[in-house]
């Protein structure tokens, strides 16, 4: 798949999306200086920026011709932008926006509606920005090389096409803690928008009922056995004594798990 550099083209596609898929204003009542379409394209470019809420409105202000691009009249204050993505990217606003990108990546033949071989992950995701001045008053001691840690922290199960590196779906949760929890739902919104030959998975995901569920869809599970102890005894479990009999046989196939860690990164 082809990704772009550039911000222009990313606010433009955004703003399209978002378009199909949200309506201008919340309700009726809702005030009228900025739309969903336009805070959202926004929200969007500040990932694509890897910046913050501030970076954003600063970046704004410097190119009046992205604000031109999507008809905003003026740089919303940066708080609009935070109170935007708590409300924008809540689960239903943001899964409308998911299906409408993935609907464009048909449109557009990026992906097809047959998927001969997925993989799913997952990953631990940074929460917030923190200042040096914040980490050394949270310390103890004051100490100035102390790091940033924190009991929890977000983290998503994705399911990803092989090819076009298309995200299929992706399921929010905290960590630290298994995969498994996020797994289930991951599975049934990817087979809801694509129809998936192969399942590939790395060990954190090797149990029976995961092969099951998967094999339920009509789909191929192949997940490496190294979960328990070493035995020499065979694993419980139809699906996963047919891993540890003809795993070879897969390990070409399994090799394309790397994809998944691409889009990760």
């Amino acid at each position: 798949m082809t990704t772009s550099k550039s911000p222009r083209r990313v606010l433009q596609v955004a703003y399209d999306d978002a378009c199909e898929a949200l309506p201008a204003h919340r309700h009726k009542f809702s005030p009228k200086k900025f739309t969903q379409h336009q805070l959202l394209a926004c929200l969007v470019l500040k990932e694509f920026l890897r910046t913050d809420y501030r970076g954003l409105a600063a970046h704004l202000a410097d190119h009046p011709d992205l604000c031109r691009q999507i008809s905003l009249g003026t740089v919303p204050h940066f708080t609009t932008f935070q109170k935007a993505a708590a409300r924008l990217l809540a689960a239903v606003p943001g899964r409308k926006m998911f299906d409408a990108v993935l609907e464009r990546a048909l449109r557009d033949r990026v992906r097809t509606r047959r998927v001969p071989l997925a993989a799913v992950d997952g990953t631990g995701l940074e929460s917030r920005h923190t200042s040096r001045y914040y980490v050394r008053r949270r310390s103890r001691h004051g100490d100035t090389d102390q790091v940033t840690t924190y009991a929890t922290y977000p983290k998503v199960v994705f399911v990803v096409d092989c090819r076009s590196h298309m995200i299929l779906a992706a399921v929010p949760g905290r960590g630290p803690g298994s995969d498994l929890v996020q797994f289930g739902r991951a599975l049934s919104q990817a087979v809801g928008r694509a129809r998936i030959g192969a399942l590939l998975a790395d060990a954190d995901f090797d149990a029976e009922w995961v092969h099951r569920s998967i094999r339920s869809h009509g789909i191929r599970s192949i997940i490496p056995l190294e979960r328990g102890r070493p035995s020499d005894k065979p694993p419980s479990g139809r699906w996963r004594r047919r891993m540890k009999q003809r795993f070879g046989q897969y390990k070409r196939k399994y090799g394309q798990r790397w994809q998944a860690e691409t889009v990760n990164s």
